[in-house]
């Protein structure tokens, strides 16, 4: 079973318009229960795996993500917020084949918010054996080592943890020893640093050794890499680009989840994880994807040891 921890959903919308001036009357609208959280869980609900997610979402706007992630098969624990969940807007325009992202910063997160969320989570975890994950952004008013006492609470409560994130709770997030770190070549920059800058093996071996446990790194279309410790593997899907990559690395770790919970080693879960995000390119909205191009796409990913 695979479960989320959402602390900063949003409602994602993407417009597909002519071009990016004047008044455009959209070609179509998807709108989606988004965040980096649900995007995961609902492309591993589209790949058949049962999920829930605990969600931190206000009045109005936050009715329409938990119905919206209920819809793609995710089953939502509402906690309550304090403040309106927020919007993410995605245009494309068919002129210039380019994508404009208009993202809405976190909301506010109050201490007794997340204290609660929290212990939904950890509550909900010791019925729901599997992977945890906790994925996005933070608000600045998030407490302090918020996503460290996330990991601890759900290892307490006797599940696997994986994270995705940025800034600095990643940093403690890492520290709290993590099963699975998923980030992208950015953020593992901003997490290790060093001078010059590291290689991308350098990288999965500095943040392993912190955790001790998997470690992933996605690079757009350069790939991906892992370790396990044991070895360093590469991941390309060659001929796949697609013009829609919002919600891509989400998805990647949404079919990431649902190959390891699956028992796949790594080898295979990198594969499908990389053909979920590169079937997420293909078409308009944050983590909609055709379930089966991805398991054919799966078949093509050359997976090769990391040099």
């Amino acid at each position: 079973m695979i479960s989320a921890l959402a602390l900063s959903p949003s409602l994602d919308v993407t417009y597909v318009v002519d071009e990016l001036a004047g008044i455009q009357r959209p070609h179509s609208v998807h709108r989606v229960a988004g965040g980096k959280a649900l995007n995961a869980a609902r492309a591993a609900a589209a790949l058949g795996a049962r999920v829930s997610a605990v969600a931190v979402l206000g009045a109005g706007v936050g009715r329409d993500v938990a119905d919206g992630a209920r819809a793609d098969g995710v089953d939502v624990h509402v906690v309550p917020g304090t403040e309106p969940t927020r919007s993410c807007v995605s245009i494309f325009s068919r002129d210039s084949g380019r994508l404009t992202e208009i993202y809405e910063r976190a909301v506010p997160l109050s201490r007794d918010t997340a204290a609660v969320a929290l212990d939904t989570a950890a509550l909900l975890a010791a019925a729901r054996p599997g992977w945890w994950f906790v994925a996005g952004g933070l608000p600045g008013s998030a407490p302090d080592g918020l996503l460290a006492d996330a990991v601890r609470r759900l290892h307490d409560a006797g599940v696997r943890v994986a994270i995705d994130s940025h800034g600095t709770a990643l940093g403690s997030a890492v520290d709290a020893g993590p099963d699975l770190v998923k980030v992208n070549r950015a953020e593992a920059l901003e997490l290790v640093g060093g001078d010059p800058e590291p290689s991308v093996p350098e990288l999965l071996a500095a943040i392993r050794l912190r955790t001790g446990g998997l470690v992933v790194i996605t690079d757009g279309a350069a790939g991906a890499w892992a370790t396990n410790g044991d070895r360093v593997l590469r991941a390309r899907l060659a001929g796949h680009t697609g013009g829609f990559p919002v919600g891509s690395g989400d998805s990647f770790l949404g079919g990431l989840l649902v190959a390891l919970d699956g028992g796949a080693d790594l080898a295979e879960a990198l594969a499908l994880a990389t053909a979920t995000g590169t079937a997420n390119a293909q078409v308009p909205g944050a983590a909609v994807l055709d379930a089966a191009l991805a398991r054919r796409l799966a078949q093509e990913v050359e997976i090769a040891p990391a040099r």
